[in-house]
């Protein structure tokens, strides 16, 4: 078994500024499931950052960032029971998880005063990391 942490800082002033100059970017960054989780939220800008910053975090756990053919919203962040994120994978980030050996990711989200951030854990099946060679 082998452990790869993430962890990513965003501030949710970037992400509102982001929406504002770019019309149709959320849809690109952020599910529908997410975008509607975080508009009804008082300060909804802090909730997609915090997000935005998971999925940062998971991709940085798997060793790997946005690489190419994969898309932001195949890392999908949502609230599970009681309000507990969980990770939802799709499409090239997916397989690649799967490749990696992936057999859990954990986040962790916190926001306040304009910044979020998180972390996020993996639990790999295999001894070789193979986003940067044998361990």
């Amino acid at each position: 078994m082998h452990i790869r942490v993430g962890v990513d800082l965003v501030g949710a002033d970037r992400v509102e500024r982001l929406a504002n100059e770019n019309p149709g970017i959320l849809q690109t960054l952020f599910t529908a499931r997410e975008l509607a989780a975080c508009s009804s939220k008082r300060r909804p800008y802090e909730h997609l950052a915090a997000r935005f910053a998971a999925k940062e975090a998971v991709l940085k756990a798997f060793g790997t960032g946005l690489a190419e053919r994969m898309q932001w919203t195949e890392v999908e962040i949502v609230n599970g029971m009681r309000g507990r994120p969980r990770v939802h994978l799709h499409g090239e980030v997916a397989t690649w998880a799967k490749q990696l050996g992936l057999t859990e990711v954990e986040v962790s989200l916190s926001h306040t005063q304009g910044m979020a951030i998180a972390q996020a854990v993996a639990v790999l099946e295999t001894t070789t990391d193979t986003a940067c060679g044998s361990i």
